[in-house]
């Protein structure tokens, strides 16, 4: 009896080392680092529009993704269609930082485009506005 104890007290003891946990290796360096752009904010905004002004809608946007491409602080601004539900679409907007989605939020253009194309909508736009992780 003794030796079974003996024998069971050393592979609880073995088997316990065993799932010890590692020390963690220490995170592998990248040759270089790439730094994501101080303050860069992107917009999300999805919009639902009526069924029979799908075309009328790309019609109009396409002025709002001109102007607002050649905005200074504009990185990218680009519309969306989803295959699945060709009802909604999503305006994906990128900026170098606040000031310039301030100014694209001022511009005339971009308040002129909610009452152009408000007759076209199922419900209102969902806006929303993200910035690179740890940045802020």
């Amino acid at each position: 009896m003794k030796t079974k104890i003996l024998i069971l007290s050393v592979l609880i003891i073995g088997f316990g080392f065993a799932c010890k946990p590692k020390a963690p290796a220490p995170p592998a360096q990248p040759e270089a680092a790439v730094q994501a752009p101080e303050n860069q904010r992107m917009i999300l905004a999805y919009v639902y529009i009526k069924p029979e002004f799908i075309s009328d809608f790309i019609e109009a946007a396409k002025s709002i993704i001109e102007d607002s491409n050649r905005e200074e602080g504009c990185l990218e601004y680009m519309l969306w269609h989803n295959p699945y539900e060709e009802t909604n679409f999503i305006f994906v907007e990128r900026y170098v930082n606040r000031a310039a989605v301030d100014t694209h939020f001022a511009a005339s253009y971009f308040n002129d485009f909610g009452p152009k194309i408000a007759h076209m909508t199922l419900k209102p736009a969902e806006i929303k506005v993200f910035s690179i992780a740890g940045e802020d």
